[in-house]
């Protein structure tokens, strides 16, 4: 007998899924170049050439069993060890290859960090807007994911709400910064005063709390913003980090989990990664692409494009009439739709081939989220069709 719950999900397919699924079918029949296509968080620039020319080198330089035999469970040890450095030297704080777990994109490290610190039915916080694969990646471990209602006026945290929410029952807090789908960078006070909350429940419930951080766009930060690094603000932080968009290699699954080194346990919970991949079947990242990012961990895609199309579209949005809060960094936007019912404003869009994804499955009904890791081009010739979209139906 199959299993229901999987079975129940069938019904529930991914809204961003359905509508990039829409995009593809329409560009049959016009052209795809002619689908203005925001829907996808697929990065669209050049992976680095440092990239591909280790490639090329490993693939004609090195044997078969080092490239493509199996990986320790913990990772390769000198691409661990390279992380740690690297992340020593970026943020100051002495991490080790002892706390690092290499694991199989951002998604992968997140399976880890959740079963280290939640048994089922323990909770876990997140804060609206929030990606919504959080609901899946939490809930089918046995824990359970609560969510935050939305600061709209910053997209910052709702601290009133968070308080109130922070129960004995939550283990861990989530949090994704820059975020998916808002595009903001939690500030310097945000993280202090988050921390400090911590703690205070903390010591209150006499149990540790942990702290999350997804990552995986921690390089696609824009000019003037400040990105201050989680980890450096509470102690029993797990970093959960994706090369995927600093390298735009999102098909190789690669990334890693990041113990603070000062966090309670910090070497066990390595090893015990290790462990959890033994029940989940998450283990073993492909050893070449470790080997590869570990050659190329100061470089990054150009990543320039997408501030580039960030300001393009917040000036057009705001000269619209759109509310919306301008981002620092990642390749989103997310302004509050026309009316009330964003499904039914994004449906309305559809109609000049304007794909854009309600901010409902997102936790913020009412807004709508824009990936613009697309051509700067197409950006550009977006902006008419918006232009007629707002015009023919709202004014």
């Amino acid at each position: 007998m199959l299993v229901q719950k999987y079975k129940d999900m069938l019904s529930g397919k991914s809204v961003i899924r359905e509508l990039s699924e829409f995009a593809t079918a329409r560009g049959q029949e016009i052209g795809y170049e002619n689908v203005f296509d925001y829907s996808l968080g697929n990065p669209s620039v050049p992976v680095p050439r440092e990239f591909t020319d280790e490639m090329i080198h490993m693939l004609t330089q090195m044997g078969t069993n080092e490239l493509h035999g199996y990986s320790p469970s913990l990772g390769i040890t000198g691409v661990r060890e390279a992380v740690a450095t690297s992340l020593e030297k970026r943020f100051g704080l002495p991490y080790r290859k002892e706390h690092i777990f290499m694991a199989v994109g951002a998604a992968g490290a997140l399976a880890h960090a959740f079963r280290l610190v939640t048994e089922p039915g323990d909770e876990i916080l997140t804060f609206a807007p929030y990606f919504p694969e959080y609901g899946p990646y939490v809930n089918l471990t046995g824990a359970v994911l609560k969510v935050v209602p939305p600061d709209t006026e910053s997209f910052q945290i709702h601290f009133a709400k968070f308080e109130e929410m922070l129960t004995e029952k939550v283990m861990a807090v989530l949090i994704n910064t820059p975020n998916n789908p808002s595009g903001v960078v939690y500030s310097a006070e945000t993280l202090e005063r988050m921390a400090d909350l911590l703690r205070k429940k903390s010591a209150e419930y006499g149990h540790t709390i942990y702290l999350i951080s997804d990552e995986p766009y921690r390089e696609i930060v824009f000019q003037g913003v400040d990105a201050p690094c989680v980890s450096a603000f509470y102690d029993d932080t797990i970093m959960c980090y994706s090369f995927s968009k600093s390298l735009s290699i999102p098909g190789e699954r690669i990334g890693y989990v990041a113990v603070n080194p000062a966090c309670r346990d910090a070497e066990d919970m390595v090893y015990m990664c290790g462990q959890i991949s033994r029940g989940i079947g998450h283990n073993c990242p492909p050893s070449i692409i470790q080997l590869a990012v570990a050659k190329v961990l100061d470089k990054t895609a150009d990543l320039s494009v997408y501030e580039t199309n960030m300001n393009l579209l917040y000036h057009e949005m705001t000269e619209l009439g759109f509310t919306c809060v301008k981002p620092g960094g990642t390749f989103y936007i997310f302004p509050r739709a026309l009316e009330e019912d964003a499904k039914e404003f994004c449906r309305k869009a559809l109609q000049y081939d304007l794909i854009l994804v309600p901010g409902d499955t997102f936790g913020a009904p009412g807004y709508f989220r824009m990936a613009y890791c697309i051509d700067t081009e197409k950006v550009e010739r977006s902006l008419e069709a918006l232009r007629r979209f707002v015009k023919e139906i709202y004014r």
